[in-house]
């Protein structure tokens, strides 16, 4: 076993700005522009319209913010065959170029039936999480919001449109001239996902005045581990978190993917064991942020963390998750489904977590079983966005749980009912 050695002290329950960054008041431890139909506000993707006036009115604080990619997803089933035929190799995630994308799209409009939505890991998680607390339950309806970088292309208008609909603000201006990034989904029928990635100007996040006003407003910030391939994005991303932390927010981030992390290890590190209070990542990603073996389980490696950051969550496919706090760890048994797409889970997942701590639960058990029930409904459908009378119920029934448990929050005792 190899892990992760970190120089300096590391105070894992010290406050930032205000705010206290101990968890361990949680119970459950003992511790060629391819434009084609895309107008704006095109309606070819999975997602209802919520129900909402979509008030353009903007609130005066912000439950979340996150700071991430914004693409375009197309998201089809195919054959393994289909993956021969276009030379993808099943299973991978790759960077495209422009040819690249526009060849294996043609493929696709060539008799395979597929689905666009405004995509990119981070915006699945701020749909889900909006849906959830669009409604009164529990508390007030969640204020959400994402920054980002998205071109003045017809794309950009269909991905800024869609966040619109599902009540997730988009506050970034298009770029002039600007591509906007798109993400090509397969899935096969065994529930792989291959996904080739054109970046297009997703990966141009500025720290400039609006974002600095915008986070000074927020009560959690969640960075998207895809910026930090690039040099110029964690600058912004490094600003981001110093100014989330003096205004008393919670920073999460986002591990995003294996490669992701193992290029850009260093950089993963200096964002994750300085700034983060909540970190989210899989089996494979949190062994990769530990330097541990694939033979070392997730459990270890969730334990591992949570000495270095407050609150860990590690989802483990179908076999469940872990929630880790000092050291400590509760599993989190999956929840039933049958699986027809697993693309999005582990964004589904982060909502659940999210959602839990904006609506002030303290019981961890109850929390990650939200965020499991999630996962499992984008895992049984095509699509990775939450549908609203799915949010609907698992809102409500999470509220009857917060309600109903003999453990409840103590207002003020805490940072998480601090909010």
């Amino acid at each position: 076993m190899k892990g992760r050695r970190v120089s300096g002290d590391f105070e894992t329950s010290g406050r930032r700005g205000g705010v206290s960054r101990d968890f361990s008041n949680f119970t459950g431890c003992s511790g060629g522009e391819y434009t084609k139909g895309f107008e704006s506000g095109s309606d070819s993707d999975e997602d209802e319209k919520d129900d909402d006036d979509n008030n353009e009115e903007r609130p005066e604080r912000w439950d979340v913010l996150g700071l991430g990619q914004a693409m375009v997803d197309f998201s089809g089933m195919v054959d393994d065959e289909f993956l021969e035929r276009v030379e993808i190799e099943k299973g991978t995630r790759k960077l495209v170029n422009h040819e690249e994308r526009g060849r294996v799209l043609r493929a696709m409009d060539d008799g395979c039936s597929y689905k666009a939505a405004a995509g990119g890991s981070l915006s699945n998680t701020l749909v889900a999480l909006a849906r959830l607390g669009g409604q009164p339950l529990g508390g007030p309806v969640l204020n959400v919001a994402m920054a980002g970088s998205v071109g003045s292309d017809p794309l950009g208008g269909f991905y800024r449109e869609k966040l619109h609909r599902a009540n997730v603000n988009f506050l970034s201006a298009p770029i002039k001239d600007g591509t906007t990034g798109t993400v090509i989904v397969l899935t096969t029928p065994d529930a792989q996902r291959t996904m080739l990635a054109y970046q297009g100007t997703s990966s141009t996040v500025s720290y400039d005045s609006c974002l600095d006003s915008v986070i000074s407003k927020t009560k959690i910030l969640i960075v998207e581990g895809y910026l930090l391939e690039f040099p110029h994005t964690i600058r912004t991303i490094i600003k981001a978190c110093q100014n989330a932390h003096r205004h008393g927010a919670l920073v999460a981030v986002t591990a995003s993917d294996v490669s992701c992390i193992e290029r850009n290890y260093d950089d993963f590190w200096d964002i994750v064991g300085n700034h983060a209070d909540i970190v989210f990542a899989n089996g494979d990603e949190a062994r990769a942020f530990c330097h541990f073996s694939s033979n070392e389980s997730p459990l270890s490696a969730t334990r591992y963390l949570s000495h270095f950051v407050p609150l860990v969550s590690v989802t483990d496919g179908p076999r469940g998750s872990y929630i880790g706090v000092k050291g400590e760890s509760v599993y989190i048994p999956p929840s039933p489904c049958v699986p027809v797409d697993s693309c999005g889970a582990g964004d589904a997942y982060a909502s659940g977590i999210l959602y839990g701590i904006l609506r002030g639960a303290s019981d961890l058990k109850g929390m990650g079983t939200l965020a499991a029930r999630v996962a499992s409904i984008i895992v049984r459908q095509q699509g990775t966005h939450l549908q609203v009378q799915d949010a609907i119920e698992l809102a409500e029934s999470f509220t009857f749980h917060i309600e109903s448990s003999v453990i409840r929050s103590d207002v003020g005792s805490d940072h998480i009912s601090s909010f």
